[in-house]
């Protein structure tokens, strides 16, 4: 098994920036790409950034030029800078690996999220 804990998130003002972690641990053979995820009140789940075992990264159209996700493969710890930060980022921020447990197996992990509020 895998757990995923977040941290960081909480309430900032508008333009202000704000940094997220999460750190995986358990049964980790290799990860595969780690990345987060956000869901605002009454809304789907969506993508914010990704970043794989080769450092390659995608973003959100709505976070390009604001967010930066890094991540720290020997900690098994993915980032999230997020700057200029605006109202419709408030939302519950989840942690995602993809995970080798064993050579041949992966799956999906979640955190358990963490909430930011942006006020304006």
């Amino acid at each position: 098994q895998v757990q995923l804990v977040e941290s960081g998130g909480g309430l900032v003002q508008a333009g202000g920036s704000q940094r997220l972690s999460c750190v995986a641990s358990g049964s980790i053979f290799r990860i595969i790409a780690m990345g987060w995820y956000r869901q605002a009140p009454g809304k789907q789940r969506e993508l914010v950034a990704t970043i794989n075992a080769g450092g390659g990264l995608n973003y959100a159209d709505s976070v390009k030029g604001r967010f930066a996700i890094s991540r720290d493969n020997a900690k098994n710890t993915v980032y999230l800078q997020m700057n200029s930060l605006k109202s419709e980022d408030t939302a519950a921020y989840y942690c995602n690996a993809r995970v080798y447990t064993t050579p041949v197996a992966w799956d999906d992990y979640w955190g358990q999220g963490t909430q930011v509020t942006v006020s304006s």
